[in-house]
């Protein structure tokens, strides 16, 4: 269940006008949270990202699959909009420490930076360069100028780095 303060600033995303998968940010990121306080673990990056995808869905988040996404993920994501849409019952408690206790076995590898920074490098690298290019220019126009001075003072330092 995810946290109360997760769901506020879900909303608020929602009443700015962001996009839905800013808004199921919220919950990935209080997931990646979890496994690094050691409530939890999970198997890969990805399951991480699932889980915090499949919450934001029950919560009410309107995300739909993306297209290249499996029949078995697109059936998830269907359950979990519909649970996202009505007021269900309270899950099992048997049910809900069994999948804890499973979570609880798992690594916690998958929330650390090295982790999160190859998965969103290969993420990146299934996308052509024009589809890349084109979010990167939806980034800067929501950045703001604070955002985009202190944005290009890190990209120089990180090329500073690179070439020593």
């Amino acid at each position: 269940m995810p946290d109360q303060d997760t769901i506020e600033r879900a909303h608020e995303d929602a009443r700015e006008g962001k996009s839905p998968s800013t808004q199921a940010g919220e919950f990935v990121r209080e997931e990646m949270d979890h496994i690094r306080e050691g409530k939890h673990g999970a198997r890969s990056t990805k399951q991480a990202i699932a889980i915090g995808l499949s919450e934001a869905r029950r919560a009410g988040v309107k995300l739909p699959p993306s297209k290249s996404s499996s029949k078995r993920t697109r059936k998830k994501a269907k359950q979990d909009l519909a649970k996202g849409r009505k007021r269900g019952r309270k899950t099992s408690r048997k049910r809900s420490r069994a999948v804890t206790g499973a979570l609880r076995r798992e690594g916690h590898k998958a929330a650390s930076r090295s982790s999160l920074s190859k998965q969103a490098r290969s993420s990146a690298r299934r996308r052509s360069a024009s589809q890349r290019s084109a979010s990167a220019r939806q980034a800067v126009r929501t950045k703001g100028a604070a955002g985009r001075s202190a944005a290009a003072k890190k990209a120089a330092r990180t090329r500073a780095r690179h070439r020593r």
